[in-house]
């Protein structure tokens, strides 16, 4: 219950969207108003293999990690355009399997 007002609002089970940072879901809003530009609205929502995905986030890191802040095409940071391709690659994983070409060990196996 809401001390000042009285009403009641049941939400302690809900995800905490407020949570997030608004600095940064702006920014990745700016990389795929860019990548619309660039290609077309929802244009990863086609389907990109996981293997694409996941090298483009790490180039992005590690562009990043060696000093470089900002892609040099879109002028906006790397951590951004990183954090874009791992939203594509965890909702193609979900919800499209057949897109999943990652190299996994045969099984039984244990990578070290």
């Amino acid at each position: 219950m809401t001390k000042k007002t009285g009403a009641e609002k049941n939400d302690q089970e809900k995800t905490r969207l407020d949570l997030l940072s608004p600095i940064w879901i702006e920014g990745v809003g700016r990389v795929l108003t860019f990548g619309a530009k660039k290609y077309a609205a929802h244009n990863w929502r086609k389907g990109i293999a996981q293997s694409r995905l996941l090298g483009a986030a790490l180039r992005h890191v590690f562009a990043f990690l060696g000093g470089e802040d900002n892609d040099p095409e879109s002028g906006l940071s790397h951590l951004l355009h990183a954090s874009c391709c791992l939203q594509f690659a965890f909702e193609l994983h979900r919800d499209r399997p057949e897109l999943d070409d990652r190299w996994k060990p045969e099984t039984g196996k244990k990578m070290r």
